[in-house]
């Protein structure tokens, strides 16, 4: 059975335009970055936390041919990918407004949930992230009725 999970990917299609949003404005660190021949093995993580690490993976070989690769790029381009990352931060809104002046894409501005406050964002590629700031203290589960998803995007 596994213990942890140390790498989840998100599908990204320019590495160094992704290193610039992943590392320059989110303040992610660079985990690994390996010239493999057939592919580049690029990862960052949240500094100081090596044991998490996003792979930042261009569709094509050797995982897929090129009609997969470019129905990929298709589905990430659209933002159809679903929620690809989740990160915790000790103010959103302090986040929201740094990023926000760094020209970051928000989809839902910070919001007070039951479970904390958080936002949504997208990479330069349509990829949708979320940040939230935990509640503290008890929280308050709602019911179904209560719950309101937020608006698709």
């Amino acid at each position: 059975m596994p213990s942890t999970i140390n790498i989840s990917s998100i599908f990204v299609l320019d590495q160094d335009e992704a290193l610039a949003f992943y590392v320059g404005k989110l303040g992610l660190e660079v985990g690994a970055d390996f010239d493999l021949g057939f592919m580049r093995w690029l990862t960052v993580r949240v500094p100081n936390e090596p044991g998490r690490e996003i792979l930042l993976e261009v569709p094509g070989p050797p995982a897929h041919d090129p009609a997969t690769a470019e129905q990929i790029r298709e589905l990430v381009t659209k933002g159809a990918m679903g929620f690809t990352a989740g990160f915790t931060v000790a103010d959103v809104r302090a986040e929201h407004t740094r990023l926000t002046a760094l020209g970051v894409d928000f989809t839902d501005p910070p919001t007070e949930r039951f479970y904390g406050i958080d936002c949504g964002l997208r990479d330069p590629f349509g990829n949708n992230l979320r940040m939230v700031q935990p509640a503290t203290g008890p929280v308050d589960l709602p019911t179904p009725s209560d719950f309101t998803p937020p608006d698709p995007v």
